[in-house]
């Protein structure tokens, strides 16, 4: 097949929790993927570079939950789209690649990663002090801001209200962490699809998000809602995981991350996803 093709498959079927008891906590993730890095570390310490490897099969596997729009979405042809596959497919394609786009459930997407179920993760995932720990990122590709959605009138304007309400969040995302840090009452759920029906029938009072794609989904399903910014984070940017040890793989990701940006096609990727340059 030619390069920067997109193939698309899914990892195991993602684990939907329901209740608190079904929730992963952040410390037994982490300590599991550190677990799982040093396992990984072990294997590959000996290897080459594997970009190496990747010219020899032609191919880059490249990992995402396919429940984030515009981020990343299955559209009703059962494809994997959005904004995160374009700028997986473009990289691909610069680096001489095809693209295999896998789904997979975010708690775990990591750990697939550590064990060699693919070989990047494009995803819309925060870099983050504890995540820079057992991965390596090329990147930042956009930036945005954790942001708190209600219905309107609900009365929540502070972080201060959320302590008498039911919070939803996405499982093992950076904001389920920051919610259980701040003592709120939680239930989790695989993507953000599924946050947006939950907030509108009323199951949960707000929903903590990234802003970006919180307000495209629910700017496309005509979903009323207010929103107000987390006051005590600053923005974030969003980076491609890759495995530890791969310094090659990386420069070539991102040169042509940096060649995209230089020469119109992220902003052009950018505007037909997201309307706007995320940079």
């Amino acid at each position: 097949m030619a390069a920067g093709h997109i193939q698309t498959k899914s990892a195991a079927p993602p684990r939907i929790p329901d209740t608190e008891k079904e929730m992963t906590s952040r410390r037994i993730v982490l300590k599991s993927t550190v677990i799982a890095a040093a396992l990984a570390a072990t294997g590959l310490a000996a290897g080459a570079d594997e970009l190496e490897t990747l010219k020899e099969e032609g191919v880059i596997r490249i990992a995402m939950s396919g429940a984030y729009p515009p981020f990343n979405f299955v559209n009703d042809q059962n494809e994997v789209v959005g904004f995160d596959p374009a700028i997986g497919a473009e990289i691909a394609k610069r680096m001489g690649l095809e693209a295999e786009i896998v789904t997979t459930a975010w708690d775990g997407i990591i750990g697939g990663l550590l064990a060699n179920k693919y070989d990047a993760i494009v995803g819309s995932m925060t870099i983050t002090e504890e995540r820079d720990q057992v991965v390596d990122f090329v990147g930042p590709y956009y930036s945005d801001k954790r942001a708190i959605f209600t219905q309107p009138g609900s009365g929540i304007t502070s972080l201060e209200d959320l302590e008498d309400v039911k919070v939803g969040l996405t499982l093992g995302e950076t904001h389920e962490a920051w919610a259980r840090d701040r003592g709120y009452d939680i239930n989790t759920y695989k993507g953000l699809p599924e946050l947006l029906l939950e907030l509108e029938n009323g199951r949960v009072d707000a929903i903590v998000n990234d802003s970006i794609a919180a307000i495209l989904a629910m700017g496309a399903k005509d979903q009323e809602f207010e929103m107000f910014a987390d006051p005590t984070t600053e923005p974030f940017g969003a980076g491609i995981a890759i495995r530890e040890g791969n310094p090659d793989l990386a420069a070539a990701m991102q040169a042509a991350l940096d060649s995209m940006m230089e020469d119109g096609t992220y902003l052009a990727i950018a505007e037909e996803w997201i309307g706007a340059d995320i940079r």
